[in-house]
């Protein structure tokens, strides 16, 4: 039947033939699957109500390990079959199963017409896609196995078939599908965070969406496409092509802690403005005499109502002074002039949020930008909560609560934190890629999410996450990194070694060389450290990447 959610589903459905007793499951042509039970017939169709649902079969392949699902697919499935992919023309090319309703008259939905079920039913032609067909507990083991084996082939067709793998040799799509098998235990333990994972679902499913919204566009040209045809049918091509390009990097880099940046429009640079004169935009609702008394008399002085505004009039050298609120604005993921942003007030009082709509929060490509006094609280975006993709990004005396990754400096950029607090990332409150820069002095870094970086190995990346190639440079002073962080510091090292010593500093290591490899790491990273406090965690941790 037709319905508006995944949990309205109307149960007891016969096959179609009327051969059999056992009950079927009714339609839902919004996916939300069918339900089976088999009872006796008690009750007669004029009845108004409804008995109630009987639960639905629980799961077995989310408690199922990942090498035992790899084990099901890649060695008992899908071992020597040939990859031939035929995307389907419509929802409807799908198997279908013959369906009527059963007595008694099952449903989940309160006081749900018996009338309007048949009505449904006759329009889809008592039929519904198989993989929407949900039995429900109650039956015997066919039953049972039945679900099992829906689940098992629901499962391959949402998260492990691809329409691109038809290239692929045999050898090579078992190993594909290996890989998928543990993206999907990663998303699913924490491995990756949750944000991230998110949004790979998301757009996994937007290119089965857009890929099907192409084949019907094709489909509905029944002679030569007119001009206007044939430009709309190569931007969805194009589209979908894109798409498929970024689903596939995901794949390989296994997003482990910061996924790739989603494609996006790059404002340009507008630089100094002719005259060199800077000016101060001062953001608030309603601007007093009090509030600009501290100005020179010689300051430029621009009264915005909203931040958004206020970072689009900015150019290079310009001062934005931000009086206590709260904000939104979509332009700090994309800051590419010199400017400083600065709360006036203490941090707590000026708190601005992410919007949700947008994937990046706070993205720098500026030479020079310093956010002062400031709270940033995210909520909704799944890059980190600041992201240095070039140049050089100061945070003095903020506040970062994070919701998905913490600070992220990509290769080539340059970071300095000072007196400032972060919390609640998803992995490490502070990422330094290959080739970054990173001063930090006088931070609390705390309560950031910790997840294995494989089934074998169970090591937090912890507050601090160093990847070794080229080599980072970091100098801590005065930070104290504390409670659910895991390990303190972590160094994910190309080599095929993972060392270890005993007391503050845990690492494996077999022989005398472990000093010797400490010391030499440690001078290849630049890694300063002094006056640190380390308190419930492990100290500095170096694994394998």
């Amino acid at each position: 039947m037709a319905s508006s959610g995944p949990e309205e589903r109307v149960s007891g459905l016969d096959p179609a033939s009327g051969e059999s007793s056992r009950s079927w499951p009714a339609a839902s042509s919004s996916g939300a699957g069918l339900s089976w039970r088999s009872l006796p017939s008690t009750q007669s169709e004029e009845e108004a109500e409804a008995d109630p649902l009987p639960a639905q079969y629980p799961s077995h392949l989310g408690a199922v390990p990942g090498r035992d699902k790899v084990a099901l697919y890649c060695d008992r499935l899908l071992r020597g079959c040939k990859v031939t992919c035929k995307p389907p023309q419509s929802t409807s090319s799908n198997f279908k199963a013959s369906v009527s309703v059963a007595e008694p008259f099952s449903s989940n939905i309160a006081n749900i017409p018996r009338e309007l079920v048949d009505n449904v039913l006759e329009e889809l032609d008592h039929c519904v896609p198989l993989l929407e067909v949900y039995p429900v507990e109650g039956q015997d083991m066919v039953v049972f196995d039945i679900a099992q084996a829906l689940e098992v082939v629901r499962f391959f067709y949402d998260f492990l078939w691809r329409d691109w793998d038809d290239d692929e040799s045999c050898e090579t799509y078992v190993a594909l599908i290996e890989e998928r098998i543990k993206l999907w235990c990663d998303i699913e333990n924490g491995t990756i965070p949750a944000p991230i994972g998110q949004r790979f679902r998301k757009n996994l499913e937007k290119y089965k969406n857009m890929h099907l919204e192409l084949i019907q566009y094709q489909s509905n040209i029944k002679e030569e496409p007119t001009a206007e045809e044939a430009v709309e049918c190569w931007k969805k091509y194009y589209e979908l092509v894109m798409l498929c390009g970024l689903l596939k990097i995901w794949e390989d880099l296994r997003l482990r802690a910061h996924g790739p940046l989603m494609p996006r429009i790059l404002r340009r640079r507008r630089g100094h403005r002719d005259d060199r004169k800077a000016v101060t935009h001062i953001v608030a609702k309603t601007m007093t005499a009090e509030m600009v008394k501290d100005f020179s008399v010689e300051t430029q002085l621009q009264q915005h109502d909203n931040l958004n505004l206020a970072l689009d009039s900015c150019y290079s050298g310009d001062n934005v002074v931000i009086f206590p609120g709260e904000y939104r604005a979509a332009n700090l993921s994309m800051l590419t002039e010199d400017i400083i942003i600065k709360g006036a007030g203490r941090p707590e009082e000026i708190v601005i949020v992410s919007e949700p709509t947008h994937e990046s929060f706070v993205v720098s490509k500026a030479q020079n930008v310093k956010l002062m006094h400031l709270t940033l609280v995210q909520q909704g975006t799944v890059d980190g909560i600041v992201v240095v993709e070039s140049g050089h990004l100061t945070l003095v005396n903020c506040v970062l609560k994070c919701e998905g990754t913490g600070v992220c400096v990509l290769t080539g950029a340059s970071l300095t934190i000072t007196n400032s607090e972060i919390t609640g990332a998803q992995g490490a409150g502070v990422e330094l890629h290959p080739g970054s820069t990173a001063i930090l002095e006088g931070n609390k870094i705390h309560h950031c999410n910790n997840f294995k970086t494989s089934e074998t190995s169970q090591c937090a990346l912890g507050g601090i996450n160093i990847k070794v190639v080229a080599v980072p440079k970091l100098k801590m002073k005065n930070n104290h990194i504390y409670s659910n962080n895991g390990y303190g510091v972590t160094i994910l090292q190309p080599t095929d070694q993972l060392f270890t010593t005993g007391g503050i500093l845990e690492f494996t290591a077999s022989g005398d060389a472990e000093e010797d490899t400490l010391s030499k790491l440690m001078h290849e990273l630049s890694l300063e450290m002094n006056s640190n406090t380390l308190d419930d965690i492990k100290g500095l941790s170096i694994v394998n990447n």
